[in-house]
């Protein structure tokens, strides 16, 4: 043999031991078998729905925000007053509706006990002029058209009394029910009136529905923002997910409710997870026959919703690779 083929012979049956070797012995050699995956989050994108101008922008990118927390407030002026004309209007219909259901004040009644009054000593007169003339008209002194005169005076005073007195029993009375449930239907429809105002101008002024992170601040104050048009967006801990991708021959292994541990870069302790999706269908394979060595490239995406973490300082990122310890390597 020519001592240069000699020489590329054993180097190259020195390359692959050594390759073998590194293979073996290597950084990588007794790693643990791990699934790949990566942190996805399903972001909440905060706007408002009227058009406005952006008056105020409380929160800023990467702050961390808590549930209820104001974010950011459109121009409430027209909306504002618009508030104020419907609670003046409910105002209006409430007076009406106690005023038909009390009745006339107490100082029109007592214009009434003053009436009663009038008419019972009217009464009085009329009976005491029938008491002293009836026994004159018996004795011959008055013609008989004299008792009968001063007897319907009696009569006359006797009604004009019964009159004021049920014109003040009225007057006790609220309004007629059919007024009174005019006034009550009144009410309901300000009031209703009074709450989709106050609602429009909440929905200017939205807050945080959940402790979360804030991804992403789109307008900043001065800035015009049509209506539904996000302002703001959001990404809560609880709407985080861990995606990672099983052999097709493991799959079976992963069902939703089951948890699984995985770990990323800086981290920290490995951490749980709790799966919530497996998908139906492979991936990075064409809908071919397969054979048996091509059904060995088929993987699964797996969704799990990571646990809390006993670390509070390390949130975890969108994006970030994360290594999932398989099932079958659990103890």
């Amino acid at each position: 043999m020519r001592p240069a083929v000699r020489i590329i012979a054993v180097t190259a049956v020195v390359g692959v031991a050594g390759f073998l070797g590194w293979k073996l012995l290597g950084p990588d050699a007794h790693r643990p078998h791990r699934l790949s995956g990566y942190v996805e989050g399903e972001t909440l994108y905060v706007g408002a729905s009227n058009a406005g101008l952006v008056s105020v922008v409380a929160v800023q990118r990467g702050d961390q925000v808590k549930a209820g927390q104001p974010l950011f407030a459109l121009d409430a002026a027209q909306l504002t007053a618009a508030r104020d004309q419907a609670a003046a209007q409910a105002a209006i219909a409430s007076a009406q509706l106690r005023d038909a259901e009390k009745g006339q004040r107490p100082q029109e009644l007592a214009v009434y006990d003053a009436e009663r009054a009038a008419a019972q000593a009217q009464v009085r007169q009329a009976q005491a002029d029938y008491d002293r003339f009836a026994p004159l008209v018996r004795k011959g002194v008055y013609a008989p058209a004299k008792l009968d005169q001063v007897k319907a005076a009696l009569d006359t005073a006797r009604a004009n009394a019964a009159a004021v007195a049920r014109r003040k029993d009225v007057g006790t009375l609220g309004a007629r029910p059919d007024a009174v449930s005019a006034a009550r239907s009144a009410v309901a429809s300000a009031r209703e009136a009074l709450a989709a105002a106050q609602d429009r101008l909440d929905q200017i002024s939205p807050r945080a529905p959940a402790a979360a992170r804030v991804q992403d601040v789109f307008y900043q104050p001065g800035e015009w923002a049509a209506a539904n048009q996000p302002v703001v967006a959001l990404l809560s801990d609880s709407r985080v997910r861990v995606r990672f991708f099983v052999p097709e021959a493991e799959v079976a292994r992963y069902r939703p409710g089951m948890t699984v541990r995985f770990s990323c870069d800086g981290c920290g302790a490995e951490r749980a997870a709790r799966i919530n999706y497996v998908s139906p269908r492979s991936e990075f394979t064409p809908p071919v026959i397969y054979s048996r060595e091509a059904r060995q490239r088929l993987v699964f995406l797996v969704e799990a919703k990571p646990e809390a973490s006993p670390d509070p300082g390390a949130p975890l990122a969108v994006g970030q690779p994360v290594d999932i310890v398989p099932l079958e390597d659990e103890k």
